[in-house]
């Protein structure tokens, strides 16, 4: 398959996906809220936990929007874990647990106690002369890393892009903020340009996109992610991360002919 082949195959599957509701995807349930600082928040929380199978990743982060009323930045906001941690209860995802996701909450709540948004936190790190995002985003875990604890698995929540990690999860959460479509809400499109946007890669983006050919580095890690990113900028320098719902498809779809 050639450049232009791939090319046609990931934009037909990009229009096929972007339409709303088009697929089971986590994304989905932030189009139910209209507050801007439920949205991020929920984004927040949903992108950290979006790990293993989507039905699951679905059923749990629903569990909990039900458990606070999805008053999700009133909730944040006030938290505290005497009078409020009996919600988290029974509220763990796989090997995280609800101490877990009570210090997600402790470290959101102090990022928007002291900029008065996650927004506002995340721009604070971003210059326009950064290459990409990588350098805000890195300054960002840290600020949600302030609230720490031992005998914790909440770092696999909020990893540190400083550690080669892919961070897949939090680029995930990027191109929810950042670009704007019938798929993505883009409520810091404003300030930061999509084309800073690192793709988010996992075990399965990495698998089909060596498969493509899209990429020679060996390893998954952060250093993949921004080579797959500039080989997507070949097909649209301006929204290269368009193509992670295309390439999620991939396989899942059972495209036959991505081989080639």
């Amino acid at each position: 398959m050639n450049n232009q082949e791939l090319k046609e195959l990931l934009d037909s599957l990009y229009f096929k996906y972007r339409k709303k509701h088009s697929s089971k995807d986590p994304v989905w349930i932030l189009h139910r809220f209209q507050d801007e600082k439920d949205i991020e928040i929920a984004g927040l929380i949903t992108s950290c936990y979006a790990y293993g199978q989507v039905e699951q990743i679905n059923k749990f982060i629903l569990k909990f929007l039900t458990k606070i009323d999805f008053k999700v930045h009133e909730f944040t906001s006030n938290y505290s874990e005497h009078k409020d941690k009996k919600y988290l209860k029974d509220l763990y995802y796989r090997f995280n647990t609800g101490n877990d996701l009570s210090l997600l909450l402790l470290n959101i709540k102090n990022a928007i106690s002291k900029f008065g948004s996650l927004k506002r936190s995340f721009e604070s790190y971003y210059k326009n002369d950064h290459i990409n995002i990588i350098p805000a985003l890195s300054e960002f875990t840290l600020n949600l890393n302030k609230i720490e604890r031992i005998n914790s698995n909440y770092k696999y929540l909020i990893p540190f892009p400083q550690n080669g990690s892919t961070c897949k999860r939090l680029n995930l959460f990027l191109r929810w903020m950042i670009r704007k479509d019938e798929i993505d809400i883009g409520l810091w499109s404003e300030n930061i340009s999509k084309s800073k946007l690192i793709m988010p890669v996992d075990t399965h983006i990495f698998r089909v996109s060596k498969k493509l050919k899209l990429v020679n580095r060996r390893s998954c890690d952060l250093k993949f992610a921004v080579e797959l990113t500039e080989k997507l900028k070949s097909f649209d320098k301006s929204d290269p991360v368009k193509y992670d719902f295309a390439l999620c498809h991939i396989g899942i779809d059972k495209v036959k002919d991505y081989t080639i």
